[in-house]
């Protein structure tokens, strides 16, 4: 049966497992050798080469789902996306960097690029002519993040791909907000997308891993680069993952809808001085993102009235947690300007629009009335 013609969850529940040819064991196995055989052989496989059978088949089922040839999966998002970045930028290129995504690929940019005279340029914005008037002679990837982390931000995905086809330029984006559940930049003509993993993906916040897809010429050259950096995922981990993306589509589908719920009712709060969601009319880009996006994700993030203090205010939750990651099933918040942008400058910070009392919100799969509940009480309090 063609992927192609499989629904969403089927993708989800049966690409890329592992059949049990001896116990006849419902679910995938476990192959946690390090090392295997290397005579009349077809493949030699190698845990550092990213080609174990839990690595090689967990990869079929990223790739499914981002509708792309080949993936590849790694130790972490920031494993996934400066590896990519490595396979496509030596010393002398360019890459054009969108302003507004996540702190730790700029920041990773700004500490690693200049050691490797590997020169960029961070957009103005996120228009298309912001990514035109960046781009040099030398130019050779376009990064994006849409929706951005943690302004929501939406990027024309599509305007985006054809600039840089007749440029000859490589694209990339980091779909990790989104998810293949709600995007697939692939249908926009993107050559490369990764994902931090160990968001969506894993969706329990308990693995850590990343992910990259795009086609077999563009992975080959990853591959080519990875094989010596070593940033591959233990087997278990690897197995944790694929059992985790079996519900993928039901987790996200669920919590889309539930922070669509809460996005329109912070809205109306009096509290609340403004709410970033693109699922919101409001939404400066909420027609673009209507127009590239199956649904509007399950982030969030607001700003608190003036006077209210954003870290008393996340004391005071009780369901709701403060903690450092996002896209479990249970719902998270953080502040940007100290955890995923705290390694940027304050300057660099107020440049985007990111501020003190910013608020991301990674909504889970609990009762809206809880949530809601949980965050009037915290208010009040203030």
């Amino acid at each position: 049966m063609s992927k192609k013609k499989l629904g969403l969850n089927t993708i989800c529940a049966h690409v890329g497992e592992i059949k049990d040819e001896q116990f006849k064991g419902a679910v995938s196995p476990i192959y946690l050798s390090s090392s295997y055989e290397f005579i009349d052989v077809d493949v030699k496989r190698y845990p550092r080469y990213f080609n174990t059978p839990n690595q090689e088949y967990l990869a079929k089922k990223i790739a499914a789902l981002e509708r792309k040839e080949t993936a590849m999966i790694f130790g972490s998002g920031m494993a996934a996306i400066s590896h990519m970045f490595l396979a496509f930028l030596k010393s002398g290129d360019h890459i054009v960097v969108q302003n507004t995504l996540y702190g730790g690929t700029s920041n990773f940019i700004r500490e690693e690029f200049p050691k490797l005279k590997i020169e960029f340029t961070f957009t103005d914005g996120y228009s298309v002519a912001d990514f035109k008037a960046a781009i040099q002679p030398n130019t050779k990837l376009i990064h994006i993040e849409t929706p951005s982390n943690p302004l929501l931000t939406i990027t024309d995905i599509k305007a985006i791909a054809d600039l840089a086809n007749e440029k000859a330029i490589v694209t990339s984006i980091d779909n990790t907000f989104a998810s293949p559940i709600n995007q697939n930049p692939a249908d926009f003509g993107i050559d490369l997308i990764m994902h931090s993993a160990t968001k969506y993906f894993g969706g329990h916040s308990d693995i850590c891993a990343g992910a990259v897809a795009g086609s077999k010429e563009h992975m080959d050259r990853i591959w080519n680069v990875s094989k010596n950096l070593g940033g591959s995922l233990s087997d278990f981990t690897v197995w944790m993952l694929e059992r985790s993306m079996k519900t993928m589509g039901l987790r996200v589908k669920k919590q889309t809808k539930n922070a669509g719920k809460i996005a329109k009712w912070l809205e109306k709060n009096k509290t609340i001085k403004k709410v970033n969601y693109p699922g919101l009319k409001s939404h400066p880009e909420h027609k673009l993102a209507k127009s590239q996006m199956h649904g509007y994700g399950a982030m969030l993030s607001f700003e608190l009235a003036n006077g209210i203090d954003s870290e008393k205010f996340q004391k005071a939750l009780k369901l709701i947690k403060a903690s450092m990651s996002l896209a479990g099933i249970e719902s998270t918040v953080l502040s940007p300007a100290k955890t995923s942008h705290s390694l940027l400058s304050q300057e660099d910070r107020d440049k985007i629009g990111i501020s003190d009392g910013l608020i991301r919100f990674s909504v889970g799969i609990e009762s809206i009335k809880d949530l809601k509940e949980d965050i009037q009480q915290a208010l009040n309090k203030q």
